[in-house]
């Protein structure tokens, strides 16, 4: 079998609620409205008429290097293909990293569809759910706001909670911050709040998404261990590894970092060396498929665990492969008051992270990543 062709297919969607997400403003989410936009897939075909697909690309990259470097290869020797796509993005040439987490995601359910197997079982294989957390939305107000989210997702299903609370946001103006200072205090009795409404035996986690000192690190760090929170991620900027490994080291809650390192796998398992972290953390954009599994089997030898940074089909699937020991948990988000998460966006049949009342995700059991695209309206608003 060889790839003969890689195209991105553009078309016009309406964004609103979870296909909203990556509509951030300086501060603040700026996606009440329904409004249109753009969408991409990737597709990668063969002489065989078997196809791989992925959500996102850039047409110029995909139909430019990218199918000058795969056209005419086996599409099933993606660790070959891997490593010469990391080389590219590594160097520079041509390629960003969360591109070839596009292709090798697109590859992976190419495979998929080949073997008629799901992606996760490809992998391996663990279970067939994986119990997830509710992830909120940033800024969304006062400690109450919070509470009374975090009461709603319990009674939904979920046994644990994650908040985002006051990032590049002034809670006192209600206006945009810089990210730095943070506001630390008013962050802490968001989570005490939570703490309160929800009761012991809830998993509670914070992301400040790195609006923090070290000083204030370390403080929010022991004001959460009083609060009995399972990790602290992504506390401080994440180009300073050295206070990261000093917080670390002085603090008992879990720090669950890096989420933003450019380098994929090679990057996080430095800091792992560095004892930067206590839980390691990675997503599709870092090195794709591979390499997010690359970094979950080095963190399974180490004992260390490795939760997966974000949503949609990939995640399931990798964490669905993964034994609890090592990936616990599936981020379920992003949520806020008011919006329907489980309401799919024009250009899918349905969403990837199905979720039953007991707060489980279920993986698809279709061949590939099992992703419910909306084909006939897809091809009726192609670009």
């Amino acid at each position: 079998m060889k790839i003969t062709d890689v195209e991105v297919i553009h078309f016009r969607t309406k964004h609103r609620g979870r296909s909203a997400g990556s509509r951030w403003g300086y501060g603040v989410w700026i996606d009440d409205e329904e409004v249109e936009g753009t969408s991409a897939i990737t597709r990668i075909s063969t002489d065989e008429g078997v196809t791989g697909h992925m959500l996102g690309g850039n047409k110029a990259t995909m139909e430019g290097a990218i199918k000058n470097l795969l056209v005419g290869e086996n599409p099933l020797n993606r660790e070959k293909l891997w490593h010469w796509m990391d080389q590219m993005s590594t160097f520079g040439h041509s390629l960003a990293e969360h591109e070839l987490g596009i292709v090798d995601c697109a590859l992976w359910d190419l495979a998929g569809q080949k073997a008629g197997m799901p992606v996760y079982q490809l992998l391996g294989g663990t279970r067939d759910k994986v119990e997830a957390y509710a992830s909120t939305y940033p800024n969304l107000g006062g400690p109450e706001v919070y509470e009374e989210l975090a009461r709603e997702c319990v009674v939904r299903g979920y046994e644990a909670f994650k908040v985002h609370a006051n990032i590049c946001w002034n809670p006192h103006t209600r206006e945009p911050a810089p990210q730095l200072p943070g506001f630390p205090k008013e962050d802490v009795e968001i989570c005490r709040a939570v703490r309160e409404a929800v009761g012991d035996d809830i998993m509670l986690m914070l992301d400040p998404f790195g609006v923090y000192t070290l000083e204030e690190s370390l403080w929010v760090a022991r004001e959460l261990e009083e609060l009995n929170y399972y990790w602290l991620e992504h506390p401080m900027v994440e180009t300073r590894v050295e206070a990261y490994r000093r917080l670390t080291q002085q603090t008992s809650i879990a720090i669950c970092s890096p989420e933003h390192v450019k380098g994929g796998p090679f990057a996080r398992a430095e800091w792992l060396l560095q004892g930067a972290c206590d839980m390691l953390r990675i997503d599709v954009n870092y090195g794709g498929i591979t390499g997010c599994w690359k970094l979950i089997n080095l963190c399974q030898l180490y004992g260390v665990q490795c939760e997966i940074h974000g949503v949609g089909a990939p995640h399931v699937h990798l964490a669905a492969a993964t034994p609890e020991a090592t990936c616990r948990y599936y981020e379920r988000g992003l949520l806020r008051p008011g919006r329907d998460y489980d309401e799919s966006p024009s250009h899918l049949g349905q969403i990837a992270d199905p979720m039953d009342g007991e707060g489980c995700v279920h993986v698809s059991q279709e061949p590939g990543l099992g992703i419910a695209y909306n084909w006939d309206y897809i091809d009726d608003n192609r670009i």
